[in-house]
């Protein structure tokens, strides 16, 4: 068997580990009650919130592209965002979706160069956007994580920040050239070059997104409507449970606070801890012995899904090969 099939085959293990653990150790007497009171439209209305959300990852690719100088189709644009979804899924802290976006950009005709600029500044817009959200959310929501006051996490988080428009500013400037150089000096040859590379790369990002402010406003709003729209999956299966009255700033506040973690997780996709996040910020919120339930139907619409329709892109425009190659 080769190592795609394996990687495969225990993805495809740890999922229905974790959510057969999450909706065995979630479910009570009121469940099947619960249940039955279920509307099959937030189904429907729920993978409507998605796709709107494909639909802005697919704008503001193609915003950007352009703004690049380059010209990619909107099915080409498609197998991108697929594409990420399907490698995030398959590697640890969703690296492999970098990998995905740049393979699918060359083969659209993108230089390897511009391919990787457009990659960082995609990851680093939606970052910009969770962190501008952070501080509204904790200042609504009093004791979003038990045992971290809210004044904490506001401290963390406009340090993170500083730091990154610190980090900006000195790539943008060359302050931090000296410091990068050193630090790659003190590195095996191999992992040297990556590092220059990407440090590279990211400074090409951040000119990108200096060069034309308009249109980065433009693409910034759309990372904002496609994140927010996925999110909404949610809402949408809650509404289907009967709840109507809920606090649903506190809601997509937490969907906001849970991604943003998602991000830094070392397990694939953020498996298991995606799920235990959900669980353990939406049990007050969520009908008893539904929140497992309503865990896994939110990872299934906005990652399983998603990741089964990356698999047929891939394998349709790179072939076993290509993943055998990825996947070492």
């Amino acid at each position: 068997m080769n190592k795609f099939y394996k990687r495969f085959l225990i993805l495809i293990v740890l999922v229905l580990v974790i959510s057969g653990t999450v909706i065995y150790t979630t479910v009570d007497i009121n469940t099947l009650k619960n249940l039955t009171q279920f509307k099959t439209w937030s189904i429907a209305l729920a993978i409507f919130a998605v796709s709107l959300g494909l639909f802005f990852d697919g704008s503001r690719l193609m915003h950007l592209v352009k703004i690049s100088d380059e010209k990619i189709t909107l099915y080409q644009a498609v197998q991108v965002i697929f594409g990420n979804y399907f490698l995030a899924l398959l590697t640890p802290g969703a690296t492999g979706g970098a990998v995905a976006q740049l393979m699918f950009l060359r083969h659209a005709g993108v230089p390897t160069g511009k391919a990787a600029v457009l990659v960082i500044v995609r990851t680093l817009l939606s970052i910009l956007f969770l962190v501008l959200c952070m501080p509204f959310i904790f200042m609504h929501d009093a004791g979003i994580v038990p045992g971290i006051s809210n004044d904490t996490l506001m401290a963390i988080t406009l340090t993170a920040f500083v730091v990154i428009i610190a980090i900006v500013v000195g790539a943008r400037r060359g302050y931090l050239d000296y410091l990068v150089v050193r630090i790659a000096r003190h590195t095996k040859k191999e992992r040297r070059c990556k590092i220059i590379a990407f440090y590279r790369d990211t400074k090409s990002a951040i000119a990108l997104l200096a060069a034309s402010p308009k249109a980065m406003l433009l693409v910034f709003a759309e990372s904002g409507l496609n994140l927010l729209c996925i999110y909404a999956i949610v809402p949408c299966l809650l509404l289907g449970l009967g709840v109507t009255d809920a606090d649903w700033y506190s809601v997509m506040g937490r969907m906001i606070f849970l991604n943003m973690l998602l991000y830094f997780t070392p397990t694939p996709g953020g498996s298991g801890i995606a799920e235990g996040g959900f669980v353990l910020l939406f049990s007050d919120t969520v009908p008893a012995g539904t929140v497992g339930i309503i865990a896994v139907c939110w990872r299934l619409i906005a990652e399983y899904i998603p990741f089964l329709i990356g698999l047929y892109y891939t394998l349709t425009v790179f072939g076993r090969d290509f993943l055998n190659r990825q996947l070492r």
